[in-house]
Order: C-alpha cells, then sequence, then structure tokens
C-alpha cells in the first residue's frame, strides 16, 4: 500500500548529520601571550576542547565557561588515554557534528603527533585545520635569551626526542657539534644516556648545555653546564617537564646569559 502523501516520505527520513571539522591547535611553549590570534579566537569560541597536559591552566582559561574540557594527559610512565584512542575520540566528536579544537603545547606537528591525528580523521572522513603554534624549542630559546643559530657558532639547528621508539636506534650522528645547536625534547628521563649517546659520538663532554624549564612561564628556570654533567644538573636541581635540553656553543655565550637575566628582571 502506498502512503497517502508519498512526497512527505523525507519527514520520515534520518537527517543527514553534518560533520564537525577537527582543529589542531598549537598552545605555544605556555605563555598565553604567545597564543596566534587564530588559536586564542577558537579556544575563546570552543564548546569542545580535547587538551594535553602541558597546556597552560592559562590558556584554557580562555576558553567559555560552558565549554567542555577533555585532558588526554600524557606521561613517561602513565598515560591517561592512548593515542589510538584519542584519534578515536576526535573522530567520534566530529561525526557527531560537533567541532573539536584539539589542543596542544608548542606546534601540532613537532613531535605532537599532530601528524598522526589528522591522518585518522582524514581516513574517517573528516575534515582537518592545522593552527601552527610557536613550538616549544623557539619559546624556550627565546625566553632564556638563547639564539639557536649565530653567525659566529651554529649555522644548524636539529630537533631530536628523548625518548621516541627507542634511544638506542636513534641516528644522532653530526647533529652536534662545532657549529651546530641540537635541541632535545623529553630528554629528561634518559638524560645520563643521551650524554653517554653523544660522548660515544665524539662530542666533547665540555660542550655547553642549558636546561630551560617551564619556558615563557613564571616559573622557568635556565640551567647551565657542560655536557658531562647533564643528568647531575637535572637530578640536583630536580628538573621536571616540560622542559628542554639545548646542547651546543650558542648555550654558553655571553649574549645568552644577559638576555636571560633581563627577562628575569621584567618578569
Amino acid at each position: 500500500m502506498q502512503p497517502a502523501w508519498p512526497h512527505l516520505r523525507w519527514m520520515t527520513s534520518p537527517v543527514p548529520q553534518s560533520v564537525g571539522t577537527v582543529h589542531l591547535v598549537g598552545a605555544g611553549p605556555g605563555d598565553p601571550d604567545l597564543l596566534t590570534l587564530r588559536a586564542a579566537r577558537l579556544i575563546g569560541a570552543a564548546t569542545l576542547i580535547v587538551h594535553d597536559g602541558l597546556v597552560d591552566p592559562a590558556i584554557l582559561a580562555l576558553a567559555p565557561a560552558t565549554a567542555r574540557l577533555v585532558c588526554v594527559a600524557k606521561s613517561r610512565s602513565r598515560h591517561t588515554m592512548p593515542q589510538n584512542d584519542i584519534n578515536a575520540l576526535l573522530v567520534r566528536e566530529a561525526l557527531a557534528g560537533r567541532a573539536v579544537v584539539r589542543l596542544k603545547g608548542g606546534d601540532p606537528f613537532v613531535f605532537g603527533r599532530g601528524g598522526e591525528e589528522a591522518e585518522a580523521c582524514r581516513a574517517a572522513g573528516v575534515p582537518v585545520q592545522v593552527v601552527p603554534g610557536i613550538s616549544a624549542a623557539m619559546g624556550a630559546a627565546a625566553a632564556s635569551g638563547i639564539a639557536l643559530t649565530h653567525r659566529d657558532a651554529a649555522s644548524i639547528v636539529s630537533f631530536v626526542a628523548g625518548q621516541c621508539k627507542g634511544l638506542s636506534d636513534q641516528n644522532w650522528a653530526g647533529l652536534a657539534g662545532q657549529g651546530r645547536t641540537l635541541v632535545i625534547y623529553m630528554g629528561l628521563a634518559t638524560a645520563a644516556a643521551i650524554t653517554e649517546k653523544l660522548i660515544g659520538d665524539g662530542l666533547s663532554p665540555a660542550m655547553p648545555v642549558a636546561v630551560i624549564e617551564n619556558a615563557t612561564r613564571p616559573a622557568m628556570r635556565v640551567l647551565r653546564g657542560v655536557l658531562a654533567g647533564l643528568d647531575t644538573l637535572v637530578s640536583l636541581h630536580r628538573v621536571k617537564s616540560p622542559a628542554l635540553i639545548i646542547i651546543g656553543e650558542v648555550a654558553a655565550r655571553e649574549q645568552a646569559a644577559t638576555l636571560a637575566q633581563f627577562a628575569e628582571s621584567v618578569r
């Protein structure tokens, strides 16, 4: 039997659900003043924010009171949510029609696993937009007065992870030495192994190092030493994440110390 009003059949059909967009947003190194304008606008208008543990509370405070905040913090020994589950969360929320702000410390594509999340979303048909942020390395170097490249000291800068698919499997040959700067993310727990690895590759034990904790934030500390004492420097001062290690001649330049003192005086 045909419906009495076949032209109204659409009224009982499911309404197609629009797909939300996932914004991979870089929150910068910590100071809210270092957010990009676009990042600040997205946070200020967000209804759902999925954020890392390294995003400063002052940045999360910019979100509307009605926004839903989901923390997916990670640490070396404990993950609140495994990466595959984070990917699934982003896809699920977007497919439900929600706009998602995926908020990451630093820049999403610099040791932020943003590439993996973007790939997972696109594979599921979810649109992704990337909002770059000031990377942790750039922010830490600027806040501490260390020029990562310098005409008299370094023309090459490299970024590596201190714990990423096994430290021993990584080839750092040629990344550190005269005229080069090496920036190490996530290197606190493996500081002793990093020292052994670099000295084993021929780097001088006296090569200057700087450890920058809580870069651009009120509790920022800049600790200086030499490569042979890196592990002692980290343990003696009980350095905690977020922190970066900078190895190279630029870490000992007088300019670096002067600018760091100036930054401290005006904070």
